[in-house]
């Protein structure tokens, strides 16, 4: 029985050449569609959950609650002693029998480990990215030891683990590096007693080497809070109950104040990575909202493809109905009829997912290069073919029932006298399918213009300073001694190619660091309390910048009290300290007091995600840490680099130069919105083509069922263009009807992307009519083709035989 089903099937496909073609091509590509949208979820979705314990693991959170405010945070509390950091959950493992280990690492940009480290190995000069760790990290996570073990790999002060990649830059191989010493930003020798494997692309983590956390103190004066914290918890612990337990350790430790609650959260570490923005307190948000529209879109471009199947399937019905009607003469059941279709469904199905199979091979290293990903076929995993086989029973299912009920219910009588019409409600039917098939399309098109202009708008709006021709360079070695960074600058400055240099406590794109204690003001409030982005600059950092004074003066090397007894504050910082004149009014912070000399104007330090925060400057032209800022002068970005590299090789020998532009790296914190943008734009583009295959067939079909009437009109007299007119205003008036359902959907979800992003553009109302008139346009040149060729056809050849 099934044999003669997909022989008579085959001969349907040889029959109806055009229509399989158009059938095979909306399938695979829709089919094409959904494949790599599965492979991208699963690959986020793999991140970070390759650990053997990763059901164990969790990352501590916080929840700091102030009246009806709630903030979360990843940061874990510590506190300082003597500029020694003091962890305020170190130990709590021996506290709480549910925790069985405890490990902190350090993250985050701002931090002194932050960017690329400086490591020497004999003649070998290289700057690699780190970090610190807890003793039991390795013990914690399965990241693969190549040499040494997880007990002692962090166990010792002296001690450092490597990745392959580091081992091998500077030892040759795993095995050689393993005893071997090497010096770390030319202050302090380390033994190499493991080597890990370079992580997979599934680790969120990122690092080539590891301390123990331990030994930071005695590496540097000042550390940022900027730390999280990581437990494994025993298989029978039950989390809120240790959230419960934990919670109660913690306040025994900290410092009480009645206006502020703060509670720990635990979140399992394997969903950190795709929910790590908080939501009433708790991580709910983030990458996953991205996994659900791409899940979505995928599930939308299936349906799309399926309709058009759908559609031409029960189009063609009239073509089919003198088979439909001798098989059932002859004694074929309707459960037969359904079964034949179906099997045509599922033959298409078939051929279908050979067809996007192949364009998965060729285009996938297309699609890596387009997401940034590394996604491989996992040709070996049974979850694959199982997801190809339930693919193509699905697509077979949905696009075949509709046809096959609708084909197995003509009746014979009918068939045979030749009375057979489409009712009204099967041409309603297949009308609505079109309308919900270019509904989906146009509700794309429409996301995908405002998804595109949100992410150029953050990366090409003004941010208040000019960032084109910004480098900035690491304040570390010689460049940390006073007289050493001076003579650097004053080198630099004289170089082909510069135009200005000097120096910040923050890189300009990145002032996380915010601070709230300490900080007083002529004026204020009791129980007021301002958080400000604070920075130490040198005398030329406003001008450097071409930041935009809005009262008062800058700072000036003439004036000696600039340097004791100076600030300057940004727009936002005099309005959320309430002050009306702030020129001359003192202010109190890192102990020092003095007055405000002049005011900026607001400038974005972080990106548009955030809004603008209080920022407080003061004048240091010289610190042992930070960024020095150059600018280069236009068109002489290479002269300024390499007068830069000699300047730099010549004061600072033990250290590796390194550099970015301060452009690059602010657009870096838009990858995420850059990739779904360009996933967006992609699929949409898919979408449209699918919908106007299916448009496509439909014309073809209506232009064939249509064409004595064309011919009469053409006899009476019509023009070709009324003909043109009169065959396309059916097709134009589904689309418009799909784009008065799709508008108002577009309209509501764009308006909730857009909430997480403080600055962005409005959701004009051009954009719908970019997007109608796009959708109208597509579907014009799509049906145009028929239209003509049946308008220009002789009369004659099609009213033969009346």
């Amino acid at each position: 029985m099934l044999k003669n089903y997909f022989k008579i099937a085959l001969r349907s496909i040889s029959r109806n050449k055009a229509q399989a073609l158009i059938n095979v091509a909306g399938l695979s590509l829709g089919i094409a569609c959904c494949l790599f949208i599965f492979l991208w979820v699963k690959d986020e979705e793999s991140i970070d959950n390759f650990h053997a314990n990763g059901k164990n693991l969790y990352t501590v959170y916080l929840k700091v609650s102030s009246g009806t405010n709630i903030s979360n945070t990843y940061t874990t509390p510590v506190s300082f002693d003597n500029s020694k950091i003091s962890f305020l959950l170190k130990g709590i493992e021996d506290k709480i029998p549910e925790i069985k280990r405890e490990a902190f690492y350090a993250t985050g940009y701002e931090l002194p480990w932050g960017h690329p480290e400086t490591f020497q190995a004999g003649e070998k000069i290289v700057k690699l990215e780190g970090s610190r760790a807890g003793k039991d990290f390795f013990k914690m996570f399965s990241y693969p030891l190549i040499e040494g073990n997880p007990e002692n790999a962090l166990n010792n002060l002296t001690s450092i683990a490597v990745s392959r990649k580091m081992a091998e830059i500077f030892f040759g191989s795993p095995k050689n590096a393993m005893g071997k010493s090497i010096r770390f930003e030319n202050r302090q020798n380390f033994i190499v007693t493991s080597v890990f494997e370079n992580l997979p692309n599934q680790s969120s983590l990122k690092f080539d080497y590891l301390f123990n956390w331990d030994v930071q103190s005695g590496l540097i004066e000042w550390a940022s809070p900027d730390f999280q914290t990581y437990i494994e918890l025993t298989e029978t612990a039950d989390i809120r109950n240790t959230e419960a337990k934990i919670n109660q350790y913690l306040q025994s430790r900290m410092a009480k104040d009645p206006n502020v609650r703060t509670e720990v959260g635990l979140q399992r570490f394997g969903d950190k990575y795709l929910h790590n923005i908080f939501v009433n307190g708790r991580p709910e948000a983030g990458r996953i909202e991205y996994v659900r529209l791409f899940s979505g879109i995928a599930i939308f471009i299936l349906i799309i493809a399926c309709i058009n199947f759908m559609n031409l399937a029960t189009a063609r019905s009239i073509k089919r109905a003198k088979e439909i009607g001798l098989r059932k003469v002859v004694g074929s059941t309707r459960s037969q009829l359904i079964g034949q279709f179906l099997s045509e469904a599922l033959l298409f199905s078939f051929i279908s997912i050979l067809a996007s199979g192949l364009l998965l091979i060729i285009l996938l290293p297309a699609f890596n290069s387009f997401t940034g990903k590394q996604i491989t076929i996992p040709i070996t995993e049974l979850s694959f073919w199982a997801a190809l086989i339930i693919l193509m029973l699905v697509t077979a299912l949905v696009a075949g029932s509709y046809p096959a009920l609708y084909l197995s219910s003509l009746k014979p009588v009918r068939i045979f006298k030749g009375a057979l019409r489409f009712t009204e409600g099967s041409i309603l039917f297949r009308k609505g399918l079109t309308v919900f098939q270019f509904a989906l399309s146009i509700i794309l098109i429409i996301s995908t213009i405002i998804i595109s202009r949100q992410t150029s708008y953050v990366q090409n709006t003004h941010l208040g300073y000019n960032k084109e021709n910004l480098i900035y360079v690491r304040i570390e070695g010689e460049l940390s001694n006073r007289d050493k960074y001076l003579l650097f600058k004053e080198r630099a400055s004289r170089m082909p190619g510069i135009e200005m240099i000097d120096r910040s406590t923050e890189a300009p794109h990145a002032m996380n660091f915010e601070e709230a204690k300490a900080i007083n003001w002529q004026g204020k409030e009791k129980n007021v309390s301002v958080g400000f982005k604070p920075a130490s600059v040198g005398f030329d950092f406003v001008k450097l910048m071409k930041l935009t004074i809005a009262e008062g003066r800058d700072f000036s090397p003439l004036n000696a009290t600039d340097s004791s007894d100076a600030f300057m504050v940004n727009e936002e910082a005099v309005k959320e300290m309430g002050m009306k004149d702030p020129i001359g009014k003192w202010v109190s912070a890192w102990n020092k007091k003095g007055h405000i000399i002049g005011v900026i104007k607001d400038y974005h330090t972080q990106s548009l995600r955030e809004p603008i925060k209080p920022v407080m400057i003061d004048v240091k032209e010289y610190e042992y840490f930070g960024v020095i800022i150059i600018r280069s002068q236009p068109g002489k970005i290479k002269e300024a680099i390499a007068s830069l590299s000699k300047v730099y090789k010549e004061i600072n020998p033990n250290y590796a130069f390194a550099f970015q532009f301060v452009d690059e790296e602010y657009k870096k914190l838009y990858n995420s919105e850059q990739v779904i943008s360009k996933l967006s734009t992609l699929f949409a583009g898919f979408a449209i083509i699918i919908s106007c295959l299916g448009l496509l067939g439909l014309a073809m079909f209506a232009a064939e069922q249509r064409i004595k009437e064309i011919g009469i009109r053409k006899v009476l007299g019509a023009s070709i263009g009324n003909l043109v007119s009169l065959f396309s205003q059916e097709f134009i008036k589904l689309v418009f009807i799909a784009f008065l359902i799709a508008a108002p959907i577009a309209w509501i979800y764009m308006n909730h992307w857009l909430k997480d992003f403080a600055y962005k553009v409005d959701v004009s109302w051009w954009v719908f009519l970019l997007a109608g008139a796009i959708s109208i346009f597509i579907a014009l040149a799509t049906i145009s083709h028929e239209a003509i060729k049946a308008a220009v056809a002789n009369p004659v050849k099609s009213l033969r035989t009346e």
